[in-house]
């Protein structure tokens, strides 16, 4: 069919520049259609109503006037949005097709049945909004989509229902908002040809992370069924995350993140004589127990998400489909994103949460903001009247109808949903805090109660009762001194390193590994190792719970470990991200699941087994190696050879000899494949033996809490000592120095990773005078600890 048809065009003659012909879903197809087919980016074919065919059905109807009047009359407060939206639809919906219109259909419609070689082709009708600067909103969910639509009539009564859906309370109140002419906006309806998720999977996936806007991540949800539940944020979905940046290195499998979700229910294929197309119905306990994509299948579409940035030019908002019979997957739509690609870059806005109430329901963080109110209760959209303006939006589902009430919200709670729902990106776009997929939100909150929403936290959002205390800082980055001495950062949580990305930093001076096993494993390795042998049969079964599907326990710390570790070494790479191997005491690594077991009672853990005398100890020896294992996936297998060990606690050179020895036993042997192993320097040994360690490690890193404990004789714990307890003190200056001044003369690099710095940035100055190389702090203080080095670099 030709493309100077003015009323429907196939995908095979559209391009990127036709959104004001038939909007941003369907020219977008078009341009993937004829452009990036044969760079491995499938999409299902296709034809597209024109933005000329819409406007003649409401000029052929005499709407024009009626339409105009109607939402004039809204707008004048004369009619209510519900009275007037469903006048306009019911007058859309009575409408009859122009016979040119319709006859245009029905050709285009047998002939993509003809060439799909399937008579009374089922197909997906998806409304397109067409505005010549589309770009600038994701119109996302604003009006409808009809699925497994089959026949003539069927097709047609479902165009039409499309073109009625352009005046839905919610699309009304979206334009308004977005301040787009009623008027000017007409609809274009993209028929494709359906992929039958409906026996396979779905989702949506963003090529850039929607929460922190780090641009090198592959965001992807995934759900059982057709599409339509996740991005209508009706299940929680699964959850992958892709590194961008090693997906043309070929054998490696860079996943940074996998998130098993909930996927409450599916929707299929309604059986003959049922009167629908689609249903929903539950899933299995086996389909909500196992992940939707295989690893390689998330590879595979994190590839076509980066071909399609790549394409564009700008970070780009897909939803994708697998075919459950040939398991081929599919893009059907993409579009611009629209929040994070805005945000003014120049400056980082940082929520830290004080003091607060107990933790009421947690879920998926949407945004990193926190914010205080009042619940407002509502399992309806019929009730939506009674939302109460700067009220927490409570319930079920953040659906797109909620719109009108969703931009008077102080934040957003929903029991279902995942970060990539149309609900979760118009919450981004009107910049109000969300927390999805809680599943028992509207359970445990109740109206008229007091809550602090935090999405500061990471990945996972928290409410918690009453009005909490929180600080908000506004970073310039956009005035960072540059510094001869490199400034690293901090991180110890996976979930919250990518909201440090657009720091200027070195790369990462200190990566807790502990913090990983404690949040994310839970379990002590040493349980895993020897599953059958716990006595506590309670403690076994929660391990079981744990580590489902895993036949082999000791993978699931290898995996969980790697895959944490992956995020914080992601925002660092190529820059070195120095990873503190487990740092535990006994008592710390008692309290893990199943630990008590197989930890000592110590009277002073914090000078006792910990560290580097773990790590050859038959009592830890085969832990210590699930960790090495653990680091040789992250360095190998998933690519990150940025990554340099650090071993802790090491009190004697011939420790370190032996724990090097282990080291080299289970795959991480220094300078092999660019490895390099540093030591913390936080006793005194370290320093009175610099020269030893420096011939076995590549460097040092300065620990000022423990190397101030043990120079000053002072428990670092100790309330009664605190006022004695200064990393400045002249004595931990003297080791510090010393330290420097020897480890350079043998070779190695020296870098401080305590607290000082960040404590006190004024003790810059004073590492900067002794020669140090980097120093690592807490993300909060970075810019004033590198204006301080700048000012101590000119003297």
């Amino acid at each position: 069919m030709a493309k100077n048809d003015p009323h429907v065009i196939f995908f095979d003659n559209l391009r990127r520049g036709d959104v004001a012909l038939v909007g941003g879903k369907n020219s977008s197809l078009g341009e993937m259609v004829q452009k990036l087919g044969g760079l491995g980016v499938t999409v299902p074919p296709g034809f597209a109503t024109t933005a000329d065919a819409y406007r003649g059905y409401i000029t052929a109807n005499g709407l024009d006037d009626f339409v105009a009047r109607s939402m004039a009359d809204w707008t004048a407060g004369k009619k209510t949005l519900s009275e007037t939206g469903a006048a306009v639809r019911a007058a859309i919906r009575a409408g009859d097709w122009p016979e040119t219109t319709r006859k245009a259909i029905v050709e285009a419609y047998r002939e993509l049945s003809k060439r799909a070689g399937i008579e009374r082709l089922s197909v997906a009708v998806r409304s397109s909004a067409t505005a010549e600067d589309l770009p600038d909103a994701s119109f996302a969910g604003q009006q409808e989509t009809y699925l497994n639509v089959s026949g003539e009539e069927a097709l047609l009564e479902a165009c039409r229902n499309c073109y009625a859906s352009l005046f839905t309370d919610r699309a009304i109140s979206y334009r308004a908002v977005q301040g787009f002419d009623h008027m000017q906006v007409a609809l274009s309806v993209g028929v494709q040809q359906m992929v039958r998720s409906d026996i396979g999977g779905s989702g949506v996936m963003f090529s850039i992370d929607t929460e922190s806007g780090f641009d090198k991540v592959v965001l992807i949800n995934a759900a059982w069924g057709l599409g339509e539940n996740v991005v209508q944020g009706a299940v929680t979905p699964d959850e992958f995350q892709v590194y961008k940046p090693f997906l043309d290195k070929p054998g490696l499998t860079p996943i940074v993140a996998k998130i098993l979700g909930a996927k409450e229910k599916k929707m299929i294929y309604a059986a003959a004589g049922e009167g629908r197309t689609i249903k929903n119905v539950p899933t299995s306990k086996a389909e909500r127990g196992t992940f939707v994509l295989s690893d390689d299948e998330a590879v595979s579409l994190a590839r076509m998400a980066a071909t399609i940035e790549k394409h564009y030019g700008l970070p780009m908002d897909m939803e994708w489909a697998r075919d459950g019979i040939t398991n081929q997957l599919f893009i059907v739509q993409a579009r611009p994103e629209t929040v994070q690609s805005r945000l003014d870059v120049g400056t980082l806005k940082s929520y830290s949460i004080g003091a607060h109430g107990e933790t009421l329901v947690s879920g998926i963080s949407v945004g990193s903001a926190i914010t205080t109110g009042t619940v407002c209760l509502i399992e309806s959209v019929k009730d939506i009247d009674r939302f109460v303006e700067g009220s927490v939006l409570v319930t079920s589902t953040t659906d797109p109808d909620w719109v009108p009430i969703m931009k008077k919200a102080s934040a957003i709670v929903t029991d279902h949903g995942g970060r990539t729902s149309h609900a979760a990106i118009v919450s981004r776009e009107l910049g109000v805090p969300a927390i999805v997929g809680c599943g028992n939100a509207t359970h445990l909150l109740h109206s008229e109660q007091e809550v602090t929403v935090s999405c500061a936290e990471g990945d996972t959002g928290l409410v918690y009762a009453g009005t909490a205390d929180y600080q908000v800082e506004e970073l310039d980055l956009a005035h960072v001194p540059e510094t001869k001495t490199r400034i690293m950062l901090n991180l110890a949580n996976p979930q919250t390193a990518t909201r440090w990305w657009r720091l200027p930093a070195a790369g990462v001076g200190l990566a807790r590994m502990e913090f990983v096993i404690s949040n994310t494993i839970k379990v002590h390795p040493e349980a895993l190792l020897h599953f059958d042998a716990i006595r506590d049969e309670a403690v076994q079964a929660e391990i079981e719970a744990l580590t489902a599907g895993y036949d082999d326990k000791p993978q699931f710390f290898v995996d969980q470990l790697a895959i944490g570790l992956s995020r914080i070494a992601a925002v660092a790479y190529p820059n070195p991200m120095i990873l503190r191997m487990s740092d535990f005491k006994t008592n710390e690594y008692a309290d893990l699941l199943g630990g008590r077991q197989f930890e000592p009672h110590e009277e002073n853990p914090m000078i006792g087994w910990r560290g580097a005398s773990r790590y050859y100890d038959e009592g830890y020896r085969d832990g210590f190696a699930l960790e090495c294992r653990a680091v040789a996936k992250l360095r190998g297998e998933m690519g990150f050879d940025n990554v340099i060990v650090m071993i802790p606690f090491c009190r004697t050179p011939e420790e370190a000899d032996r724990v090097l020895a282990v080291m080299k036993e289970n795959g991480l042997q220094r300078g092999k494949d660019g490895l390099q192993v540093y030591v913390m320097c936080e006793v005194p040994s370290n320093v009175i033996l610099a020269e030893d360690f420096a011939k076995r490690f590549d460097g040092f890193s300065i620990g000022s809490n423990d190397l101030t404990q043990l120079t000053l004789g002072i428990d670092r714990d100790s309330d009664k000592l605190a006022d004695l307890f200064d990393e400045r003190h002249p004595a931990v200056v003297w080791m510090i120095r010393s330290v420097i001044e020897r480890a350079h003369k043998a070779g190695a690099k020296v870098g401080l990773c305590g607290q000082a710095p960040s404590n006190y940035p004024d003790f810059a100055a004073v590492l900067v005078d002794a020669g140090i190389d980097t120093i690592s702090v807490t993300p909060d203080s970075f810019l004033a600890v590198k204006r301080i080095v700048a000012k101590a670099e000119k003297g």
